[in-house]
């Protein structure tokens, strides 16, 4: 591990981890090109640090939403407690319980955890996956605009975008991607759909890690790379950041057919690269 490469795989996972292109496949590709074929090469320590600084772009860009519903929690719970609970529920605790259901698909992925993760390794798989993601991209800007939000979205709907980000679990499937096409197809709105996609990242992102932590300590931690894997958590939580103000924006306009067409050329060149070398 070299200053450069924690940069650059920094660099890769703030930018795919938000921007629909996918973040592990992404970096499957990119280790791959470095010559990191062996599953020791990338310390999966590292790794983990990497998904904990994009973890940190999203409590900045969104402190707001998460202040709001950490109060609502503990508000929720007295109520509970007192059975006083208000009709209708305020927006930012039921936006909790939207979450909470949208994440519970992911549970039926940890039995084949492990086959997942070794997906990372088949490149022709990769380069499918993120042609599959451009389709889904594509169909999303051929959907109507939606008008659900936190105050209507039923728990259908916030359960399908769930799906969703459990078949994002396969590399090469963009999660942001996955589950804000979902979000647009069962009609929310596109602010919201984005909003909600980053938000539903933070209970995902915090349960990989604890079920990664354990293996990545086991495997050994080079403590003498620490300096080198902060400069890549740092870089992977403002380049991360930035990608989410830019996502904001690219929902306001509702385009992310840019996206696809970048998926086609990535997943098209993967497949080409993997069967020439």
């Amino acid at each position: 591990m070299t200053y450069i490469t924690a940069i650059l795989l920094g660099l890769i996972q703030g930018v795919a981890e938000f921007l629909p292109i996918s973040s592990s496949g992404h970096l499957a590709i990119v280790q791959n090109l470095l010559g990191m074929k062996e599953a020791g090469e990338v310390p999966e320590f590292f790794d983990v640090l990497l998904h904990l600084g994009t973890l940190l772009a999203v409590f900045v860009a969104y402190w707001r939403d998460i202040c709001d519903m950490v109060v609502e929690f503990f508000r929720g719970a007295g109520d509970l407690i007192h059975g006083t609970t208000p009709t209708p529920v305020p927006p930012a605790r039921r936006l909790i319980l939207l979450i909470i259901v949208g994440t519970l698909p992911l549970v039926a992925v940890l039995p084949i955890r492990k086959l997942v993760q070794g997906l990372s390794a088949n490149m022709v798989f990769i380069g499918c996956a993120l042609i599959v993601t451009g389709f889904l991209l594509f169909g999303s800007d051929l959907m109507r605009k939606g008008r659900k939000t936190e105050k209507n979205a039923t728990w259908l709907d916030v359960l399908f975008v769930g799906v969703g980000q459990a078949i994002a679990t396969m590399p090469g499937i963009s999660r942001s991607g996955m589950t804000i096409t979902a979000g647009c197809f069962v009609g929310f709105e596109r602010k919201f759909a984005v909003r909600f996609s980053f938000l539903m990242s933070i209970p995902a992102i915090l349960g990989a890690n604890i079920l990664s932590i354990g293996d990545a300590i086991g495997e050994g931690v080079n403590w003498a790379e620490l300096p080198m894997y902060l400069a890549g958590v740092v870089t992977a939580a403002v380049v991360g950041y930035l990608c989410i103000r830019l996502l904001k924006m690219i929902a306001d306009k509702g385009r992310f057919g840019f996206f696809a067409y970048y998926c086609w050329a990535v997943g098209v060149l993967t497949l080409v690269l993997n069967a020439v070398l």
